[in-house]
């Protein structure tokens, strides 16, 4: 060990840590804990770790199959996560792949990759056999997206609803949205334009149109039950998005506190919609899973994103459900990573540096066990050693780790920050599957400008 290693602090981790053993029952702390909670949010420390997503979708079947969680919110777009959401839930004859198809825009990897495919396939299989609506009303475990970055693909969206229920409302649909037509190849120079005065902002017609169709919900919700309560929710959300879309791009250019949290607050405003809806439907609270990076699961509160004006959804959930929300964080010392060098260039496996000393994920290297978890809600010397704030990684879709200390580590309190830590010594690069990349008019890559 080296000689600025706290001892100590070591050794207490490896007496309080849990040694993973590559089974299902490692997971049995986080499943007890969940018990009584709403919301359990499972982070990453990258967008680009095999790891990381199979712990994931491992510790979230246990949570559907043993405790009745309803429903997987994840860190992606709404339209393109429910047309995933479809396919789980058996109302769409497409097979796991094609659901996936709708992940076109860099960073493709991030969600059409083995693991997510593999558990979406789970999902499909266990609604199949235990989740079908009939006598014992058990809906199926459903899969939405909570982030905001599909301004096309939702305008598209909600008037190919429109026209099926509401043909007239879909012409004023299209009149309204047109008014981002001229921009719609470059959706960042609308948010220039309409933010210096340069262009009339679309904001009052993109309003008016929520407004509209949340006033026709009865209506259009009585033409088919079930089927037309889901439909209008899916197209008011994307509704919603588009909305919220439209400010994030004039948020852009006032600095990244605005649009951070401007998205992080759509992202909590989405799962609380999600929250009434599936209520609603089953008569109950519903519970929750939520998929996200760390940087957007665990409480900012505990960070230096808190010093520069920053939340995010995971100290919005904790703030708004106190004990009823789980947080879950992961971490790694070296391995290997899926990311790219810049926006919109091609995904490599690259090589993750050593950690940088003081951190985190320097301190957990020198434990023992090389993959373990913590209880971070313990009162215990491993807990109390952590609670001193130290560097943090993390690694989005973009690694540069020439500027490692500057582009990929902030400062946190571990055990205010998260619940339980799950950490790898070494990890691998998570199996992109095959696709093809395109560029979408009036969209910004997932995860734009941040990266996480």
């Amino acid at each position: 060990m080296k000689n600025d290693i706290d001892h100590k602090l070591v050794t207490a981790i490896e007496k309080y840590a849990i040694p993973l053993g590559g089974t299902m029952r490692d997971y049995d702390p986080i499943i007890q804990a969940a018990h009584n909670k709403i919301f359990v949010m499972i982070g990453e420390s990258s967008h680009g770790t095999k790891e990381f997503y199979r712990a994931r979708a491992e510790i979230t079947e246990r949570l559907i199959q043993e405790l009745g969680f309803d429903a997987v919110a994840a860190e992606a777009d709404w339209p393109d996560a429910y047309r995933i959401n479809r396919y789980v839930s058996l109302l769409s004859d497409e097979p796991a792949w094609q659901a996936l198809s709708g992940f076109e825009r860099f960073p493709t990897w991030m969600w059409r990759n083995k693991e997510v495919f593999q558990f979406i396939e789970w999902l499909h299989a266990y609604n199949y056999e235990f989740r079908r609506p009939g006598p014992k009303n058990r809906w199926p475990a459903g899969f939405y997206g909570l982030d905001l970055y599909s301004m096309s693909t939702s305008i598209h969206a909600v008037i190919e609803y429109l026209d099926k229920v509401d043909p007239i409302a879909a012409r004023r649909a299209r009149i309204r949205y047109g008014c981002l037509d001229h921009f719609m190849d470059n959706p960042q120079a609308y948010g220039y334009a309409a933010e210096f005065g340069l262009a009339d902002s679309c904001e009052h017609d993109i309003i008016e149109q929520l407004i509209e169709l949340r006033r026709k919900a009865y209506e259009y919700m009585q033409k088919n039950g079930f089927v037309a309560e889901d439909e209008y929710f899916c197209a008011q959300q994307n509704a919603r998005l588009v909305m919220n879309a439209e400010e994030y791009y004039r948020a852009m250019f006032r600095g990244r506190p605005n649009s951070w949290n401007l998205r992080d607050r759509h992202m909590f405003e989405t799962l609380e919609d999600l929250t009434d809806h599936l209520g609603n439907r089953l008569g109950r609270d519903p519970r929750i899973v939520v998929w996200a990076h760390n940087s957007h699961i665990g409480n900012a509160g505990a960070t230096e994103m808190h010093d520069r004006g920053e939340f995010n959804i995971g100290q919005l959930v904790r703030s708004a459900y106190k004990d009823k929300a789980l947080l879950v964080g992961f971490s790694t010392c070296r391995g290997t990573v899926m990311a790219a060098d810049n926006w919109d260039e091609p995904q490599k496996i690259k090589r993750v540096k050593e950690p940088f000393p003081g951190s985190y994920e320097e301190v957990f290297h020198h434990v023992n066990h090389k993959a373990f978890l913590l209880d971070l809600r313990e009162n215990n010397p491993a807990v109390d050693g952590l609670m001193t704030p130290r560097l943090q990684r993390a690694i989005g879709v973009i690694y540069r780790p020439d500027t490692e200390r500057h582009s990929h580590y902030f400062k946190a309190c571990l055990p205010e920050q998260f619940n339980f830590i799950i950490h790898y010594d070494i990890t691998t690069a998570i199996e992109a599957l095959e696709t093809v990349m395109h560029i979408h008019r009036g969209e910004l890559d997932e995860t734009y400008p941040s990266g996480l």
